[in-house]
């Protein structure tokens, strides 16, 4: 996709960040979050820069700059829960605060504009399943996206429980279901990897976010295009994308549409530009 003015869409992917940064600095008064908003808008863009740049390996920048500052400084040294049990926790809890602003902005209206970015740049679990062997599926799509829903309502049950008990201590319990939620998922993402032959198995049939992600990504204004009047129907797009997407039909409905994470594989290997 050639734009007249390249370095357009860094720019502004900062400038959205930036204003969420210092909207939330200011209505909420903690400086946190424009130093937090501002950090993961300046690590994107720097990654779609080098992307434009074609530097290799632009994407898993970013990935470990954002993925590795949400798993260690936010969830293991400030103990927030950063998974949907730790949302579903200050969204009963009545806060609006961490994980349900991280939430709002990230995985329910953010995807309106970026879609499912959040899965392809800043995911802690797919940035370590990204560095497995198998980023190019190698075994047709299976029909398992249902098991999604089933872990979402596990989360959903899990606080609840927790919150109708009046368990005690919840912060804590919310502190190791952090650390066991992320182990489990690291362990069940690299052995679906290897089952599948698939890095992203996980995040096709298991990860519950993606419940949140899908219906906005289907009306993002980022999304890859295909200029038909230059695609020689090859079908390298279709062969190089981990999430099975058909970008060759511009239709919101394409097949896979809403998996999309703009990995921009797709765009990188077509031999005629029309991405």
């Amino acid at each position: 996709m050639k734009q007249k003015h390249p370095y357009a869409l860094p720019v502004i992917m900062l400038a959205v960040f930036e204003a969420v940064a210092v909207t939330l600095w200011l209505t909420k008064d903690n400086l946190f979050y424009l130093f937090n908003f501002s950090y993961i808008g300046c690590a994107v863009s720097l990654g779609v820069f080098l992307f434009i740049r074609k530097i290799p390996y632009a994407r898993r920048i970013v990935q470990l700059l954002v993925g590795l500052y949400m798993l260690i400084y936010l969830g293991l040294i400030c103990n927030e829960n950063m998974q949907i049990e730790g949302f579903w926790y200050y969204l009963f809890s009545g806060v609006f605060e961490a994980a349900t602003i991280h939430y709002a902005v990230a995985k329910i209206f953010g995807p309106l504009i970026f879609g499912r970015g959040w899965c392809g740049y800043a995911c802690w679990t797919a940035m370590v399943l990204d560095f497995l062997p198998y980023n190019i599926p190698e075994q047709p799509r299976k029909k398992l996206g249902f098991i999604r829903y089933l872990t979402f309502a596990a989360s959903l049950i899990f606080v609840a429980a927790l919150f109708l008990a009046k368990a005690g201590n919840i912060e804590r319990i919310m502190f190791w279901a952090f650390v066991i939620g992320n182990i489990a998922y690291y362990g069940i993402g690299i052995a679906l990897a290897y089952l599948f032959k698939d890095n992203r198995a996980f995040c096709k049939y298991i990860c519950p976010i993606t419940v949140f992600l899908k219906p906005m990504s289907y009306f993002s204004l980022l999304r890859i295009k295909c200029d038909s009047s230059k695609c020689v129907s090859c079908g390298k797009c279709k062969k190089v994308c981990p999430m099975n997407v058909d970008v060759t039909d511009n239709s919101r409905k394409r097949e896979n549409g809403t998996e999309c994470i703009l990995c921009m594989e797709c765009v990188k290997h077509c031999p005629k530009k029309a991405l």
